[in-house]
């Protein structure tokens, strides 16, 4: 019996923390002090946007989106920002491989005066999931995508997965 209760337990903390969406892991990890923006909005032709890639160098060689400048994250620098992009009103959209990383880069470019960040929602994986293209280090178009980590690659559902 007492087997059984261990289960129990174990399948109500553990199971009830399990997000199943993208949205939900957003939600859980994420402050919201940055908009998002969707990727169909994005992906609209007249759309101009900064494209900010805060995934790491590797990451980044494999797969992204095209015209995106990597700007990493854990070697982020804001001063190369601040030298690059002078105008503040410019309109950025910042994504990393779901929304978590770039959500926090975003909020640097916040604080440092930019007023039309956004995070981009679902990240390069929703990118991908609803095929949109992608490109690697050479910019030719590919269905290789970085998928970050075993753990997180269960939210890519298209492509095919690298390591």
């Amino acid at each position: 019996m007492k087997y059984y209760s261990v289960i129990t337990i174990w399948l109500l903390t553990f199971a009830g923390n399990a997000q199943n969406s993208i949205s939900e892991l957003l939600e859980r990890h994420n402050t919201k002090n940055i908009p998002y923006i969707s990727i169909q909005e994005m992906a609209m032709p007249k759309t101009q946007f900064i494209i900010l890639d805060a995934r790491e160098k590797n990451e980044f060689e494999i797969s992204h989106i095209k015209n995106a400048v990597l700007v990493g994250y854990n070697s982020f620098e804001l001063d190369s920002i601040l030298k690059k992009i002078t105008d503040k009103k410019s309109k950025i959209v910042v994504y990393c491989s779901v929304g978590i990383r770039s959500e926090k880069i975003a909020s640097k470019l916040k604080k440092a005066g930019y007023t039309n960040v956004y995070n981009l929602n679902g990240g390069i994986f929703e990118w991908k999931n609803n095929d949109f293209p992608i490109y690697n280090i050479r910019n030719i178009e590919t269905d290789s995508i970085h998928a970050y980590s075993k753990k997180w690659s269960k939210w890519l559902n298209n492509g095919i997965k690298v390591f």
